[in-house]
């Protein structure tokens, strides 16, 4: 995997990981300590507060897994990606595409999120 790659499937395993001290691991490896989460529906900065929003998602939709579709595209310290979010039959229930600015030691600043399919 490449850099980018391999930082969107870190970033969405954040998304799926139940246990929220794991979570929270792997939030502060991966996220810078100020960072910014914004979308429609959030807008939040910290580890802290990301967590928190994160929990409550896998509350709002327990058994729902966020995977990656399509190609990611790298430019600078910008990544774009897609994500579909998937109940436990398969069915995909919402689909965004993120904005990622990264540090340049890769951890994520910030991520604004579009929601290309408003969660059913």
């Amino acid at each position: 995997m490449n850099d980018a790659s391999t930082t969107v499937q870190r970033y969405l395993a954040i998304w799926n990981e139940a246990d929220a001290e794991r979570r929270a691991r792997l939030i502060a490896q991966l996220w810078a300590t100020d960072a910014r989460y914004t979308d429609p529906l959030a807008d939040v900065r910290g580890h802290e507060a990301i967590g928190g929003l994160v929990g409550a998602v896998q509350q709002h939709y327990p058994g729902h897994r966020f995977e990656p579709c399509g190609s990611i595209d790298a430019h600078g310290c910008w990544l774009r990606f897609s994500w579909q979010l998937r109940d436990a039959s398969g069915r995909g229930v919402a689909r965004g595409t993120d904005f990622a600015e990264l540090l340049d030691d890769r951890r994520l600043r910030s991520v604004t999120g579009f929601l290309d399919q408003a969660p059913t």
